[in-house]
């Protein structure tokens, strides 16, 4: 089978890819696999009997109904759900937008997809543009998205110690060198995968910077603001014209109906629009028939406020707590939890690779995500890239107990030189 450049790229190996067909694996050989790895939100039954009913009430609507299941969408996406976004963010926010500065697409993973590389790649003038990411690590599935070699450069964070085995991930702006070669900066807000939350002063001065440089600032808000807010620190929603917020439906608790939204100017959404046709002709209808109400009531505040961040703060701060009793001395840090439903370990001078690491948690029915996928773009070696763990704290409480303990288990035999 002789493949295009397009072809080899995406048909073969890549870190995403390998990560969900070790995740499918696993579960397939190993039923009672204790997953901390993957990003499934976790089950809220406040939420899913709030999508029931707004469901069940567009069932019960011929015309909705009809709406639902038997008609294309534009390719911006549903027009009732996009004005009922839009003033729901105008009421909230003071943003001046419309509908017309909202599209939707099936899931944000594609919609970065083209967001990416409508910025960054071979160039009109024969040049060549990246993705530049401010802090890193980021989200693994930017890694492979590109369409050209060297699609993303990345830039080192600081690293600030905390108390009670905690640290911290700034932009460390006197690294910072955007340069030309930048056709947009992005971040993830909470950052997929470490739950940092980049500060208000932090995301002002990468907004003054994309600006001064005249290119885009992507703002990747599946975890954060202004909804799902899982959020457990101060922040500020944030956008304006020269910002790209790009949204999800799925950590609300609906990854199902794969429904993402991007919020920029007019140009870039109908640029996004027109590219959104070629790739996916129309946009799912289930997300935005359940959605659409949530926004035009105000009850997606509620749910948001009363039941979501709650949820998953509880959860974290009794994993913390967790990991601290079940590693001990050991040396270990975690990410301050500020957002998403992840904990970063850090174990400083560990004498295995994470990869290793992730292997025999593996064969001990712990599943994890291995850090050095997500340094995708840092061109310099470092070995922080190999120590550090991603654990999601979604399961029941009883596995993520028995996974932290077989996890320290392993970390201590590592340190001790076991095999």
């Amino acid at each position: 089978m002789q493949l295009s450049v397009f072809g080899t790229k995406f048909a073969g190996d890549s870190g995403i890819v390998e990560l969900m067909d070790d995740l499918g694996t696993a579960l397939v050989e190993n039923p009672g696999m204790i997953m901390m790895g993957g990003g499934n939100p976790g089950r809220l039954p406040e939420a899913e009997a709030l999508f029931q009913k707004r469901l069940e009430a567009v069932l019960s609507d011929p015309e909705k109904r009809h709406s639902l299941f038997g008609l294309y969408q534009s390719t911006q996406g549903d027009l009732d759900f996009r004005k009922e976004l839009a003033s729901y963010l105008r009421k909230q926010f003071g943003w001046r937008l419309s509908e017309r500065n909202i599209a939707i697409s099936n899931g944000s993973q594609p919609a970065f997809f083209v967001l990416l590389n409508m910025f960054a790649g071979e160039m009109p003038d024969g040049g060549r543009r990246s993705i530049h990411l401010p802090l890193t690590p980021e989200y693994l599935g930017y890694a492979d998205s590109g369409l050209s070699e060297d699609f993303f450069t990345a830039t080192r964070p600081e690293i600030e110690l905390l108390d009670g085995h905690l640290f911290k991930y700034h932009v460390d702006f006197s690294r910072l060198d955007v340069g030309t070669g930048a056709g947009a900066l992005c971040v993830s807000r909470p950052t997929n995968p470490t739950g940092n939350v980049l500060t208000d002063e932090e995301v002002a001065h990468l907004d003054a910077l994309a600006k001064e440089c005249e290119i885009p600032f992507i703002l990747d808000g599946a975890y954060g603001l202004p909804f799902p807010g899982i959020i457990f620190t101060r922040a500020t929603p944030h956008w304006n014209e020269n910002t790209i917020l790009v949204l999800s439906l799925s950590k609300l608790g609906l990854p199902g109906v794969r429904t993402g939204i991007i919020v920029a100017r007019e140009e870039i959404i109908r640029a996004y629009a027109n590219a959104n046709g070629i790739v996916n002709l129309a946009c799912g209808n289930i997300g935005p028939a359940i959605a659409t109400e949530l926004f035009r009531s105000g009850e997606i505040g509620a749910l948001t406020r009363s039941h979501v961040a709650p949820f998953y703060h509880d959860r974290a701060t009794k994993t913390v707590a967790a990991f601290r009793q079940a590693l001990g001395d050991l040396p270990y840090r975690i990410h301050k939890p500020e957002g998403a439903f992840f904990l970063w370990l850090w174990f400083e001078g560990l004498p295995i690779s994470s990869q290793r690491l992730y292997q025999r948690l593996k064969r001990r029915g712990v599943l994890v995500v291995p850090g050095h996928h997500c340094f995708f773009g840092l061109q310099e070696e470092w070995p922080h890239r190999h120590e550090c763990l991603r654990i999601s704290y979604v399961q029941s409480e009883d596995q993520v107990r028995r996974g932290i303990a077989i996890i320290a288990d392993e970390v201590s035999k590592a340190y001790a030189g076991g095999a």
